[in-house]
C-alpha cells in the first residue's frame, strides 16, 4: 500500500517531485503559503495552507523549497512547518541509481537519471536534480541543492545549505564552505571559504 504524501511548497521542485513517487507515495496534494495559489491545482491535487499538516498528523511530507534566489532561507523555512523529523520522507525516482553503500538522509528529494556512488553520504533535506553524479567519499551537506548535470568528483565536501547550479563540476578533494554559491555551468578547482559567490571556468569569487 502506497504512504500518503504532502509536498511543500507548490513550486517547480515539487512539480518534478512528481514523477518520484512512483508506486512508494500516494500525494495527497501540496501545501503553500501564498493564499493565490491555494485551492485546485490543475495537476489533479488540491492546494492547501499549513492547516493540512494538522488535519493529517500522520501523513508524510516532503519539504523542498529553495532556488538560487532563496536557498539560504530553505533551512528556516523547512523548520518553520514545525513537525517530527520522522514525518519527513524521502524520495528517490526509480530511474536513479544510489548505491547499496551510499547514505541519503530525511526529506531528499533524488530525482530522474542522479548516480550516488559507493559510500557518498547525502545529508538531509537536500535536493539533487535531474543526471547529477555524486561519487565515492563526497559529501552533500544538509538543505543543500545540486542543480541538473552536476558532476560531484570525490573526495568532495559540499558544505550545508549550499547551491551548486546546473552544469557545474566540482574538481575531486575539495571542500565547498556553507552557504556557497555556485553559478550555472561552473567548474570548481579550488576549495572555497563559507558564503562564497562563484561563476566561471574556472570558477571565482563574484
Amino acid at each position: 500500500m502506497a504512504t500518503p504524501l504532502l509536498i511543500f511548497p507548490f513550486n517547480g521542485n515539487a512539480l518534478e517531485a512528481l514523477d518520484a513517487l512512483g508506486s512508494e507515495y500516494e500525494l495527497i496534494g501540496f501545501i503553500d503559503d501564498t493564499p493565490e495559489k491555494q485551492g485546485p491545482s490543475g495537476h489533479g491535487h488540491g492546494v492547501f495552507s499549513r492547516a493540512a499538516l494538522r488535519l493529517w498528523p500522520t501523513v508524510k511530507v516532503l519539504a523542498v523549497p529553495g532556488s538560487a534566489v532563496s536557498f539560504g532561507q530553505r533551512r528556516a523555512l523547512i523548520e518553520s512547518l514545525d513537525i517530527e523529523p520522522e514525518r519527513y520522507a524521502t524520495v528517490i525516482h526509480p530511474a536513479a541509481r544510489v548505491s547499496r553503500f551510499a547514505r541519503v538522509g530525511r526529506n531528499t528529494l533524488v530525482l530522474a537519471g542522479v548516480v550516488i556512488t559507493s559510500n557518498a553520504v547525502i545529508g538531509d533535506h537536500v535536493c539533487v536534480l535531474p543526471n547529477s553524479v555524486v561519487h565515492h567519499d563526497s559529501h552533500v551537506g544538509s538543505w543543500s541543492l545540486i542543480g541538473s548535470n552536476v558532476t560531484v568528483a570525490g573526495h568532495t565536501r559540499v558544505g550545508e545549505n549550499c547551491y551548486i547550479g546546473s552544469g557545474s563540476s566540482i574538481k575531486d578533494g575539495l571542500t565547498l564552505g556553507d552557504r556557497t554559491l555556485v553559478g550555472l555551468g561552473s567548474t570548481v578547482i579550488r576549495d572555497t571559504p563559507a558564503d562564497s559567490r562563484l561563476a566561471g571556468c574556472p570558477a571565482r569569487q563574484l
